[in-house]
């Protein structure tokens, strides 16, 4: 069984981009080339899409191998696949990681858990009802990048198929 998903580098220093690339191909199976192009929004950076597929939560291990680059901003989706929930991490240098569980047309899924708990810290006047739930819409990172998602329109985008 495999699924799809997209990796969005929004931005990384040149330097950093071959190794970008390294750990991408760890994950993946394979040698990985990206068609790096200069990021707008972050003068001396550049950004790069890739279309993968490959077994269900690769985008986690995706996230995870990039994560805590202080100098990325990055995205990963996953879609949704039989028996598995999709996904999506948004990372940025200030904030580090959101993960969130979506839906088959791409809308976030919040736990019960999860709610009732913001319902809870709400109530015990520990924060505001509405904060607890952007924080658990992840706007905080979709405000943050914002900016770099629309600095990319129009950038390539590449196919990059697992090998299992």
């Amino acid at each position: 069984m495999t699924t799809r998903g997209v990796l969005y580098i929004h931005s990384a220093p040149s330097a950093v981009c071959p190794h970008v690339e390294w750990a991408v191909a760890g994950v993946v199976g394979t040698r990985v080339k990206f068609d790096w192009i200069s990021q707008p929004a972050c003068v001396g950076t550049q950004r790069t899409e890739l279309s993968w597929q490959g077994e269900p939560g690769t985008a986690a291990t995706m996230a995870s191998a990039l994560r805590g680059w202080r100098q990325l901003r990055y995205e990963v989706t996953e879609e949704p696949s039989p028996g598995c929930e999709g996904a999506r991490y948004s990372y940025t240098p200030d904030l580090g990681l959101f993960h969130a569980v979506t839906g088959p047309h791409g809308d976030i899924l919040i736990p019960e858990d999860r709610l009732k708990a913001a319902m809870v810290k709400a109530s015990l006047g520990e924060s505001p009802l509405e904060h607890e739930l952007t924080r658990l819409l992840g706007k905080q990172w979709d405000d943050e990048l914002e900016s770099f998602r629309y600095a990319g329109e129009g950038a390539a985008v590449r196919w990059l198929h697992q090998v299992v």
